[in-house]
């Protein structure tokens, strides 16, 4: 049996990802998506013996990849929660935070918690074991009209509405209780040449929903402003451009939609400020490793 650790993924952009927050040796760091360990570990490398390291994972399957040092600490908890647990712990500022957002490469490749199109599985796709609501609940109980939001929006897929329409028919004989269920039942909007596309598409729709990704990474980005220090920075990871959206706008605004309140010169506050452009993977890290293809990191500090 392989360790928990050879499953979980490389890290995507490692080191731009790490070089973004400007370590500090004797600095306090904050890894929001702890996983397989590997931006955490390059973090601790660069720390020295005062520096401090939290990181953050809901999912209990990362607790077997703890990293056994006197300067880290794992919450096992969403980090949603992040002022909260850090000011438990006693560190009310830090130095520095790192996002890698999306699903682990883990958390795909185990078939039973249903995250991937490529396994027949019960439809789950908890990130949180312990949550109520699983992808079976959005399936077979969201009424028409909250499926065909879910799709639409968090799929971005026009065909939402008649997915949406097809989806609660079908339920009507029986539960749809598999991911290859529900392939069958939407069979005729899978064309043979974008199945893939589309599939993780209406994939990617219900997982967000079922662990509220979206207002998860708006309330996270929302106390950054009170978790940095001065000059402190934020190293943030997308995967797709519903959360890099949110991201580059609240860095711009400070705010998710509309523009903020101007001066009488037209001038406005913000609490972050980015650091550089937009950066993504070279050609030859997605050559060694797929799912970076998609990968936008951002970062910003704290005025």
């Amino acid at each position: 049996m392989k360790t928990m650790q050879m499953e979980y993924h490389n890290p995507v952009l490692l080191h731009e990802t790490v070089d973004g927050l400007n370590i500090k040796p004797d600095g306090v760091y904050v890894d929001v998506t702890f996983g397989g360990g590997g931006h955490s570990k390059e973090i601790l490398n660069r720390l020295g013996k005062n520096g401090k390291l939290f990181a953050f994972d809901q999912d209990p399957d990362a607790l077997a990849n703890k990293l056994d040092d006197p300067r880290f600490t794992l919450i096992h908890e969403n980090f949603r929660y992040i002022k909260r647990f850090l000011r438990f712990y006693g560190a009310k500022e830090v130095d520095g935070v790192l996002g890698d957002f999306g699903v682990s490469s883990h958390q795909f490749d185990v078939a039973e918690r249903g995250f991937s199109t490529r396994f027949e599985a019960d439809l789950d796709m908890r990130m949180n074991q312990k949550s109520k609501l699983s992808a079976y609940n959005v399936v077979n109980e969201y009424e028409e009209e909250q499926l065909r939001d879910v799709i639409a929006q968090y799929g971005e897929l026009r065909s939402a509405p008649a997915m949406a329409k097809t989806i609660v028919e079908a339920r009507k004989d029986n539960p749809i209780v598999t991911s290859e269920q529900l392939k069958k039942v939407l069979a005729k909007f899978l064309s043979p040449r974008f199945e893939n596309k589309i599939l993780a598409q209406i994939y990617q729709a219900i997982r967000i929903e079922v662990n509220q990704e979206i207002e998860v990474l708006k309330e996270f980005l929302m106390q950054m402003p009170e978790v940095l220090k001065p000059n402190g920075r934020i190293s943030l990871i997308s995967y797709h451009s519903l959360e890099d959206r949110l991201v580059k706008r609240f860095i711009r605004n400070g705010l998710f939609e509309g523009e903020p309140e101007r001066d009488m010169y037209g001038n406005f506050e913000v609490p972050l400020k980015k650091v550089g452009g937009l950066v993504i993977p070279s050609k030859e890290e997605i050559k060694i490793n797929n799912r970076a293809r998609s990968a936008k990191l951002r970062v910003a500090k704290k005025l």
